[in-house]
């Protein structure tokens, strides 16, 4: 009697077991949860204690991880930020929406550009609002503003599904911090004052010999010699002599709050608007994309956080972020939110190998992988971290080794919100969710394709059968000096011209064999090369036959500064306010 209860009992608790796994799962997907998505900018994989960092201290992230499922083959879309996060948010291929650039100028350049996101691309953001989500994004933007005039706001977070915005429309640049060297487009900066000089020189030097009679110029000439120097002075300082003030501002909504803005209480102020956020729409359903400034350059970090790691300014800065999502996490823990919450957290592209102060490293670390930011084929610049979490649905714990993409998350959060994807376009994205809950054991990515602006540079064809991943690269940077690893004195490597490396054959690594990608394989030495090539080839042929010509945001007319289109808390030119006043005490 007894042996016979004990088998009912086990029969009783198998019979749970499995009705939980095949409808639990489910179940707990019948309402709408929240959604929390952390994106960092710059961070390299290998910065963090989850992904192997043992000297900068990482431990909300980290748990993360442990609570939840980690991806080791997360991959962004581009290795830049303005066409990474554009993939990220539509789900798209930058290059579908004319988010990558076939010039030098691969990521907006000003908040007065008239590029940005299409406002016929369609974000998660939009589809999420339109089930009912509150939607709100604290952070960093950098899709553009405006189109045609100051405030038209065509591109502007609150046009694309967000019902609230604060933080900066732009990215953080060296230029929004005092003393510092600056950043945007140096090459030309120091060309332009150059000629400016040279001009200078010319009229000083014929004005001389005017006045001793040595030149025979008319003052007339010499007027409007003068005159013509001074526009070109004008015409470009008047843009690149004032960057702090028309790209280094915060916005709440459509109105300018800080103009410069101040960067020892910016950090702050994002925590505080995020945490208020929640606690404003704790009754949600929400979504909450918290888009860090960190750990881009200038680094700046508060004073508590200063010296306090064994990585100099860069591991502060990275560690001041960690605690800003431990707050935020806290959050959700106080309004009771954490098991009805779908958390993730990434970085938009690799570390910047480039960046240096000297001897010191400003940049962030890529682990293993080869190459960094900038670089549209080299995992350093594409491999990122990516960690899920929502207790009692994922998993803890659980480690998945399958191609993935910031792209994924678009139709991710549109099936958790019970949004239909848009039937008219290509979106490349899929939804991860069978994957994270280990319904699926391989990704549903055959192919990823690797840009670097509108130039394909490599491709990676996940082989499910075997397991195996093979990339082949068709066009490299030439790392400056050679062998470096990066493109150093140059800021960042080229996308074409003489800074790259055409292959043909292709270089080919089998990544499941070769993290690093520092054995190319060929036809002698892989019996398989001639068919992966082959394979890949023709996946190249029809990935093409799905774009369809777009314009192109990123153009020169579309980046360069229009006066017309500066977002202004005043009346142009004088734009300067601080509207947010000293707020971040209790933080």
């Amino acid at each position: 009697v007894i042996l016979l209860c004990f088998r009912r009992c086990l029969l009783m608790a198998l019979t749970s077991c499995l009705f939980w796994n095949t409808f639990g799962l489910t179940a707990a997907m019948d309402y709408k949860p929240n959604i929390l998505l952390f994106l960092a900018d710059d961070l390299g994989i290998g910065d963090i204690g989850c992904y192997g960092n043992n000297t900068i201290r990482t431990p909300n992230i980290d748990r993360l991880a442990r609570e939840g499922v980690k991806l080791t083959q997360h991959i962004a879309a581009a290795s830049l930020c303005t066409p990474s996060r554009a993939a990220f948010l539509t789900g798209r291929y930058p290059i579908r929406s004319g988010m990558a650039s076939s010039n030098r100028y691969r990521a907006l350049q000003w908040n007065a550009g008239s590029g940005g996101l299409p406002a016929n691309e369609t974000t998660f953001a939009r589809l999420l609002q339109q089930q009912g989500y509150t939607t709100g994004l604290i952070g960093k933007w950098h899709q553009g503003v405006n189109c045609e005039s100051f405030d038209d706001h065509c591109h502007h977070p609150l046009n694309h599904g967000f019902d609230y915005f604060y933080g900066m429309p732009f990215t953080l640049l060296n230029n929004c911090q005092e003393n510092q060297p600056p950043e945007l487009d140096v090459a030309l900066q120091a060309r332009l004052w150059l000629y400016s000089q040279i001009i200078t020189v010319a009229v000083l030097t014929l004005t001389a010999g005017k006045l001793t009679g040595l030149i025979s110029i008319s003052w007339k000439i010499l007027a409007c010699f003068t005159l013509a120097g001074s526009l070109f002075f004008i015409s470009w300082y008047s843009s690149y002599g004032f960057v702090q003030y028309w790209n280094c501002i915060l916005m709440r909504n459509h109105d300018v709050t800080e103009q410069p803005m101040r960067l020892e209480r910016t950090a702050a102020l994002m925590l505080k608007e995020a945490v208020s956020f929640i606690e404003r729409n704790r009754h949600g359903p929400f979504l909450l994309f918290v888009s860090f400034l960190h750990v881009h350059t200038p680094l700046f970090t508060t004073a508590k956080f200063l010296g306090k790691s064994c990585h100099g300014l860069y591991g502060d800065n990275v560690e001041e972020m960690d605690w800003m999502v431990g707050k935020i996490l806290n959050s959700l823990d106080k309004q009771g939110l954490k098991n009805h919450t779908f958390t993730y957290f990434a970085s938009d592209h690799g570390g910047h190998l480039e960046a240096q102060d000297g001897s010191a490293q400003l940049g962030g670390y890529n682990g293993i992988y080869k190459g960094g930011k900038g670089m549209g084929g080299w995992e350093g610049g594409i491999r990122v971290p990516g960690v899920f979490r929502w207790p009692g649905v994922l998993p803890a714990g659980a480690v998945i080794d399958e191609p993935t993409s910031l792209m994924d998350i678009f139709p991710t959060v549109v099936h958790l919100a019970g949004g239909i994807l848009p039937q008219d376009r290509v979106i490349d994205g899929r939804n991860l969710v069978p994957l994270l809950q280990g319904r699926a054991q391989k990704s549903e990515h055959e192919f990823l394709f690797h840009y670097c602006g509108s130039y394909l540079h490599a491709v990676r064809w996940h082989q499910k059968d075997s397991g195996a991943v093979w990339k082949a690269h068709y066009v490299t940077p030439v790392f400056h000096p050679l062998g470096a690893g990066a493109c150093y004195g140059k800021g960042i490597c080229p996308c074409f011209g003489e800074g790259v490396t055409h292959h043909d054959p292709p270089l080919l690594f089998d990544l499941s064999r070769d993290l690093s990608e520092a054995k190319p394989l060929s036809a002698d030495t892989e019996p398989l090369f001639d068919i992966v090539i082959r394979k890949i080839g023709r996946a190249i042929e029809e990935h093409r036959r799905t774009l369809t010509p777009v314009p192109e945001q990123l153009s020169l007319y579309n980046v360069m500064w229009k006066p017309w289109l500066q977002p202004c808390c005043g009346t142009f030119p004088f734009c300067w306010c601080d509207k947010e006043g000293d707020t971040t005490q209790s933080l």
